[in-house]
Parts: structure tokens; sequence; C-alpha cells
């Protein structure tokens, strides 16, 4: 008796603006606003591509072979969404106890006077992702979701308050809205 091993499979449809190259498992987009890259080679999946569709394989059909198939199809899908719209988050600076400035230098977004604090906090800006700061807001944009959402949690984190009562400091930048879209 001879066990067969089933493969899951998901086909994702390529937008007609968008160029796409595979190479071994190297998964390169192309659109209207830049291009994104991915290695999908450390997660055991098969990619092809069949005309106007990207397909992705999974070998077995238990739990993980799904989780797999969905985490390569949310990339893949972000991917595209990504060199067609881009994306875009908007933090908020909040300042109850002293008045924070929030100034971009090269691929650093430098917050000083935090908490009266005098030593400048440094956030990196990861990959080509844009920072704008226009007056309360700090308005993030880019084409990769990662590297935006990165350069989002690095700034949150450079404002992260230690050794007092966060429901009495509310002092920090914090994320308040996510957009599919480049916004300036």
């Amino acid at each position: 008796m001879s066990t067969k091993l089933e493969n899951l499979e998901k086909r994702i449809p390529i937008p007609d603006d968008v160029k796409v190259n595979l190479e071994g498992l190297r998964l390169k987009v192309t659109g209207k606003l830049g291009s994104n890259e991915y290695d999908f080679s450390h997660m055991g999946i098969e990619l092809s591509l069949d005309g106007k569709e990207i397909m992705v394989k999974v070998p077995g059909n238990k739990r993980r072979a799904r989780a797999m198939l969905g985490t390569a199809k949310s990339i893949i899908k972000n991917m595209l969404t990504g060199v067609t719209q881009g994306f875009t988050y908007k933090m908020k600076i909040v300042a109850s106890h002293f008045p924070i400035s929030v100034k971009v230098s090269g691929n650093e977004v430098i917050i000083e006077n935090f908490l009266g604090e005098r030593y400048k906090r440094r956030a990196k800006i990861v990959g080509n992702t844009k920072v704008v700061i226009k007056g309360d807001d700090v308005i993030i944009s880019g084409i990769d979701k990662y590297a935006v959402g990165q350069t989002a949690t690095n700034i949150e984190n450079a404002t992260c308050i230690k050794k007092k009562d966060p429901r009495k400091f509310l002092d920090g930048i914090y994320v308040y809205k996510k957009l599919e879209g480049i916004e300036v």
C-alpha cells in the first residue's frame, strides 16, 4: 500500500500593469510605483508562472502546509498591492508633558525633548520608505509593506516609556491609521 503525498495549491492573478519575473524561488514584481523582490527559498514551497497567474504549491495537506500556503499567498498579494498602490501608515505625535520635536535626517527619524530628556532618540528608516512630518502627524509610505510597518514600529519603540505609569504618561508617537495607497 503506497501513500500519496498531496499538494495544496493556490493561484494568484497578476494585474495587467504588473510584470512578474521568477528566478528559482526569487520572485520580482515590477509595477508603476517600483519593484519588490522576495526570496521564498526558506519556505519549502514551489512557485511557477502560468500565464497571468502565479501558482503556489505546498507539499502536504495538514495544518502547517495550509499555514505556509496562506503566508506565501499574503506575501505575494502584498507585493502586488505595493507596486500598484503602495502602503501608508499614519502616526500621531502625543505630547502632554513636554513638547516633542521630530525631524527626519538621512535614514533616521530623530526625536528630541521626549519627556524632557537631553539626549535624542533615534529610529531607523527601513528600505526605500519615505517619512514626512506634517504638524502632529508622521506619514510613512512606501511599496514594501514590511519596510513601512517596520519603520513605524521603530518609531513607536523609540518613544517607549519605561519606569513610569503608562496610564498617566501617554507621551509618544502612535500608529492610528493604515492605508493602501500612497498619501503624502
